[in-house]
């Protein structure tokens, strides 16, 4: 029997709000992350790995980095007819930007036209992750359900935070209910302090997508995937469900299996880059056998100078990426991007830093996230004195966070 054509769409259209002001010139997964990734790089590497690569990227604010990211770095074989493709919204069905993520693909039937696909894969462009997709689309197609949606196991104390997923007491694979960020909510049979919350990834057919979100389209609701369209198909007893406990993705140990991270916050972004950096990561970025892509090419080794010992250019549990000059400072449980100079008897503690950044000569940097192009002047510190940061109009996250926007230039 013919493999079913499978089309994937990545939602990659939010503002990101909670992630100001790493969002305030860039969509949300245009986010730097990890050194030399971009946030969407973790959902696109999914698919591909998953065998799928015929791939729209659906895009709405401020979308140019991500366009441009998407456009250089994202090229398939065009001989087999296969592509990534950024689509902006279009306002194809009236005069409206996109409403909301069912509305997103509602306005984009038009793809679907094009591609003819069986099933459609969609998928979210903001979490960190590893996953085969192909093991959810044989189980959809078991499953004989019309959707599917994945779940991944957090505490039960979580559930108001999550669309949360209860499975049918006679067949585990089906959805009997599904609440959105209820107060509170049953444990599973298995593991009475977890519950299923919803991962925001679903596998659809496209005949049943089609139908959902054009009846969506009329009706007063918030057109959105995980509060309307997944709720409709629960309504019907039509919807499928996929534990991801259960995928197994080649090369993954224990520590990372079904990792998974909404870096929706600053908090949480923070604290996923610090997952990365671990002796035994929690996030392992060096699994080869499902590897995430991205698009940095042609840059110079990093580079460590001066070995005197009151001027010693180190780093320690760091990554480090390729372009970094670290000259006679040091960095220290930190993720820095390319073409970083840390300068003499300067020193960078537990920070996240991205492309650019310029770290003068006897500055300190701690606990801090510093956007692209910042310049830290000399003997100017970042995130020990959170008053003075914020007099500055730094950000600081309720986890003590210094957040420096993009291009600033940080004095004493």
């Amino acid at each position: 029997m013919a493999k079913p054509r499978v089309l994937a769409i990545i939602l990659a259209g939010g503002e990101g709000k909670r992630l100001m002001p790493l969002t305030a010139e860039r969509a949300k997964p245009a986010v730097p992350f990890g050194g030399i990734y971009r946030l969407v790089d973790f959902a696109l590497s999914n698919l591909v790995n998953s065998g799928y690569l015929r791939v729209v990227v659906l895009t709405q604010y401020k979308s140019h980095s991500l366009d441009r990211h998407i456009t250089k770095t994202w090229r398939m074989s065009t001989l087999l007819g296969n592509y990534v493709a950024p689509v902006p919204a279009q306002q194809r069905m009236g005069k409206n930007w996109f409403l909301g993520s069912a509305d997103a693909i509602y306005q984009s039937l038009n793809l679907l036209d094009d591609e003819k696909p069986d099933i459609v894969v969609i998928c979210g462009a903001d979490n960190i992750y590893r996953m085969d997709f192909s093991q959810m689309v044989d189980q959809h197609i078991d499953s004989g359900f019309p959707m599917t949606v994945a779940g991944i196991r957090q505490p039960r104390e979580l559930a108001n935070q999550f669309g949360i997923i209860q499975a049918d007491a006679d067949n585990p694979h089906k959805i009997a209910e599904f609440l959105e960020k209820p107060e509170s909510a049953e444990g599973l049979a298995d593991s009475p302090n977890e519950v299923l919350a919803s991962m925001g990834n679903y596998v659809i057919n496209a005949d049943a997508l089609r139908e959902a979100v054009t009846q969506d389209a009329d009706a007063d609701t918030a057109h959105d995937m995980g509060g309307n369209i997944v709720p409709y198909f629960v309504g019907q007893g039509a919807a499928g469900l996929y534990d991801f406990t259960f995928n197994e993705v080649p090369g993954s140990n224990e520590r990372d299996r079904n990792y998974w991270r909404d870096v929706g916050t600053l908090d949480a972004f923070y604290e996923s880059h610090q997952d990365l950096i671990a002796v035994t990561p929690v996030f392992n970025l060096y699994n080869d056998q499902w590897p995430v892509y991205t698009g940095y090419t042609g840059l110079p080794p990093a580079k460590f100078v001066y070995g005197h010992r009151e001027r010693l250019g180190h780093a320690l549990d760091s990554i480090i990426s390729p372009g970094v000059i670290i000259s006679g400072g040091e960095v220290l449980g930190s993720v820095v991007s390319p073409h970083v100079r840390v300068n003499s008897w300067s020193s960078v503690r537990e920070s996240v830093v991205f492309d650019n950044v310029n770290v003068g000569r006897n500055a300190t940097v701690v606990r801090a996230i510093l956007d692209k192009n910042v310049v830290v002047e000399e003997g100017a510190h970042v995130g020990v004195d959170h008053e003075y940061d914020r007099a500055r109009g730094f950000t600081v996250t309720e986890g003590g966070i210094t957040v420096v926007p993009k291009g600033w230039r940080v004095t004493r």
